[in-house]
């Protein structure tokens, strides 16, 4: 595959937030602690003061991995991760059925490539990339469900636990009806076969999970992390209870939302007085202070000050981080440089920073992962054959209709001229009225205004009838803008690895990691 880069500006489909980060706006500068490249990152290496406790990552790693056996260089980077100079790079993201949307995907790749990156800029140093699965969310309805070209499958299921210890015994006719999307191809053949294993074969979501991603990334060294383990969890247990206690976060992140509001942008999550879940294996609830007692939300379970104490001390892995303090578990048990993240989660790590400097934890790098726009043959060849370049894709239909219309339009459609001539005259006829009389002046000015109206409605007439007479190129541009912008947003956030996969195997995988560039600050169109 070919690969064309253009500005994350030029597809209007990046926030003000994204765009003002991406371009070193002054504004920003308070909301995080290093700039995404190499210079930033160089400076997070060398600030960056890891609380973790390096061989427990390793143990729990080892154990997680026991039963998939994976390759020697997955194997080599866990046994890395026990050194002072190995560093890891981070995205994390939902255990989406079969993968989720593409974007799930271009994560782990700007990941991958950010970790070749840093080890070619410097040798002495150890970079790991990292999926953080998010095995403790409970929002069963973001991830049960899976769209290959246009048909959506979804997993049918009820649960109100946390999503990785969802037993998947009810997953199997999910998985007969994404089978049967794949077809018979040996691409296809070899995709299937994957999710057979990862899904019926293994017990649980995480498990599963962890067994597809590592299969289709493990050559790339991707170290796979499940944080929901009593040993990861024991870790962060001082800060979960100065937070749940003093409710820190919960002022920290108040205050950054609204100085980001006051400059000017949205912000993302909010913040809770109590930022944390009280977890059991169908239970994933939130915990609120009411009347001197902590109270696990919609359930008979609460605790006195001393009590909550104990259980976070006694059972730490029963306490699970919401989106506002699971960032800085991650940032306390691994050590982390960098975050890689979509435009909203860039967003809310920003509301964060103040929170991360309270605690004197380590603010990693945020970057931006790398998007990407698969433009096929067809739609290819129909953009070319219409006299559009492959950027203009990113204008909407209806603009790319008129700009076809008006380049071959038999006539000229546009009435400008003629409006400013008319205009001119009806000028004239107000200056001769007004030394007739002043009142006059009136008449003529709404004359003149009715003129423009009619001739407006005439320019539309003639464009409308335009149209008529090129039918069949406007419907091309329907088809092309419908297939590369499903449901009208982008591709990466709709469809499915499974057709890439078919159409192109391994290769499509490879071809990402061979031309994202993770500091490169462009968006990627790619054509087979």
């Amino acid at each position: 595959m070919q690969a064309k880069y253009i500005s994350y500006q030029e597809t209007g489909s990046f926030s003000k937030l994204v765009l003002d980060y991406i371009n070193d706006d002054e504004e920003l500068k308070a909301f995080y602690s290093y700039r995404p490249d190499m210079a930033g990152l160089a400076e997070a290496m060398e600030k960056r003061n890891f609380l973790g406790d390096r061989k427990t990552l390793v143990d729990v790693l080892k154990a997680q991995y026991k039963d998939i056996t994976p390759n020697k260089s997955v194997t080599k980077n866990i046994e890395l991760l026990s050194l002072e100079n190995t560093f890891t790079v981070t995205t994390g993201h939902q255990l989406n059925l079969f993968t989720g949307p593409l974007y799930f995907i271009y994560k782990i790749v700007t990941a991958i490539n950010l970790a070749i990156e840093l080890k070619i800029a410097h040798p002495d140093k150890n970079f790991i990339p990292i999926y953080w699965m998010a095995t403790e969310d409970h929002d069963f309805d973001e991830i049960n469900h899976v769209s290959v070209d246009e048909k959506n499958i979804s997993w049918i299921q009820t649960t109100n636990g946390a999503t990785g210890r969802l037993s998947t015994k009810t997953v199997a006719a999910a998985v007969l009806a994404y089978k049967g999307y794949l077809g018979i191809s040996k691409n296809g053949k070899r995709i299937a076969k994957l999710v057979e294993q990862a899904y019926l074969q293994h017990d649980n979501l995480a498990d599963a999970t962890r067994f597809l991603v590592n299969n289709l990334f493990e050559k790339y060294g991707l170290v796979i992390v499940d944080a929901d383990n009593p040993l990861l969890k024991k870790q962060f247990t001082e800060i979960v209870i100065q937070d749940i206690i003093n409710q820190n976060s919960s002022k920290n992140i108040e205050k950054s939302s609204k100085n980001l509001e006051d400059a000017g942008y949205k912000t993302q999550v909010n913040g809770r007085d109590i930022n944390f879940f009280y977890l059991k294996d169908d239970l994933r609830e939130r915990l609120v202070f009411e009347k001197d007692k902590y109270i696990v939300n919609h359930t008979e379970i609460s605790f006195t000050e001393d009590e909550i104490k104990a259980e976070i001390d006694a059972h730490p892995e029963r306490f699970s981080p919401n989106v506002v303090m699971r960032p800085m578990y991650q940032e306390v048990i691994l050590p982390n440089i960098a975050y890689i993240g979509g435009g909203a989660e860039v967003a809310y790590w920003m509301q964060l920073k103040a929170n991360f400097d309270f605690y004197k934890v380590n603010f990693p790098v945020l970057l931006l992962r790398n998007s990407a726009l698969l433009i096929d043959k067809r739609s290819a060849q129909n953009l070319f054959s219409l006299g559009f370049a492959l950027e203009d894709i990113f204008l909407p239909v209806e603009e790319l209709k008129n700009i076809w219309v008006k380049k071959n339009a038999t006539v000229q459609l546009s009435l400008a001229d003629e409006t400013r001539a008319i205009n001119s005259i009806f000028d004239q006829i107000k200056l001769n009225a007004f030394k007739i009389d002043k009142t006059l002046s009136v008449s003529t000015d709404s004359a003149k205004q009715k003129t423009n109206h009619l001739l407006e409605n005439l320019e539309k007439k003639l464009f409308r009838a335009e149209k008529r007479k090129h039918k069949t190129a406007l419907v091309q541009i329907d088809n092309v803008k419908k297939r590369l912008f499903p449901n009208g947003t982008m591709q990466e956030r709709i469809l499915n690895i499974a057709p890439m996969y078919v159409n192109y195997g391994e290769d499509f995988l490879s071809t990402l990691i061979e031309n994202f560039e993770p500091l490169g600050g462009d968006f990627t169109l790619l054509l087979p």
